[in-house]
């Protein structure tokens, strides 16, 4: 690397439906809307500063299993099936969203990400232009959708039909129907060599990969093998003048120094700057710091 990028721990402060109420013996306390969770939290290897009892209110705790991701929602309380969150945007729009259980420990919102919704408003409103962005592993469509409202054309790719059904239905809620947003379920490696071989362009990538997953033809994803070749393809994709690339790596032992590295390599042809960190949130019982993700962004 010819300058090592900044490190930043980036915190999403302008939520005002999300909150980590506490954390602590490997859980984590948190409100999403209306309703107060209990959910695994392997990082949290400090003592709760809230109350049992506090705990004890929440409608829901998440009851693991050994395999990854596995396990079952145990409801102690009444929840709506799905509900409606807000997130404020810098553009002045309102990102509206559902939310509810899944099969899975999440919740349709990962909203420690947030920060990077802000910083891509920001940048492609001063921009001045209406930038062609590519979000892969799109899941419900939250980062599609805020820079659809800034006013980029978006394609958002997912493996999972239920997904990208999701972030349609998240699409209509904010109000953003009438933006350019291309929907596609597909392979996201699959996807990214085909428009390689057509020649499309894109001003800026949203990566957010999981450790492990399948495609829609049971392609398998892993995050140490599948990610460097699939950042070669992106980069064959990249307009001559991006104006962002922005990878975050959740439930892996990667530091974050790792992934600027890689997005180091692919962007070395281009002028800009790699900032590098952890993504994290601030627990509102004792203030700590949770670290949720590492993550690397290229910005012009």
């Amino acid at each position: 690397m010819t300058n090592s990028p900044t490190f930043t721990l980036l915190e999403a402060t302008h939520w005002q439906d999300y909150e980590l109420l506490d954390s602590g013996d490997g859980q984590k306390l948190e409100r999403f809307g209306k309703y107060i969770f209990a959910r695994p939290e392997s990082q949290a290897m400090w003592s709760r500063a809230l109350p049992r009892s506090e705990w004890d209110n929440a409608h829901g705790v998440f009851i693991p299993t050994g395999e990854e991701s596995g396990g079952h929602w145990q409801l102690k309380k009444r929840v709506d099936e799905k509900w409606v969150m807000n997130y404020p945007l810098p553009t002045q729009n309102n990102l509206r969203f559902n939310v509810m259980t899944t099969p899975g420990r999440h919740l349709g919102v990962f909203p420690e990400v947030a920060s990077h919704w802000d910083f891509m408003a920001d940048s492609i409103q001063k921009s001045g232009a209406k930038p062609n962005i590519l979000n892969l592993f799109g899941y419900t469509g939250l980062a599609t959708l805020a820079a659809a409202a800034a006013g980029a054309s978006v394609t958002h790719v997912d493996a999972s039909k239920k997904s990208v059904g999701w972030a349609r239905e998240n699409q209509e809620l904010s109000g953003l129907g009438d933006r350019p947003i291309r929907w596609i379920v597909e392979d996201a490696l699959k996807y990214v060599q085909r428009e390689a071989k057509r020649g499309v362009k894109y001003d800026g990538v949203i990566l957010d990969p999981p450790k492990f997953g399948r495609g829609p033809k049971g392609e398998v994803w892993e995050v140490y093998k599948s990610l460097p070749n699939l950042l070669d393809e992106i980069r064959q994709c990249l307009s001559d003048d991006p104006l962002f690339v922005i990878v975050t790596v959740y439930a892996v032992r990667a530091s974050a120094i790792h992934v600027a590295q890689a997005v180091d390599e692919m962007m070395k042809k281009h002028k800009g700057l790699l900032d590098s960190g952890e993504l994290v949130t601030r627990e509102k019982s004792a203030n700590r710091l949770l670290s949720q993700a590492v993550y690397a962004r290229w910005s012009r």
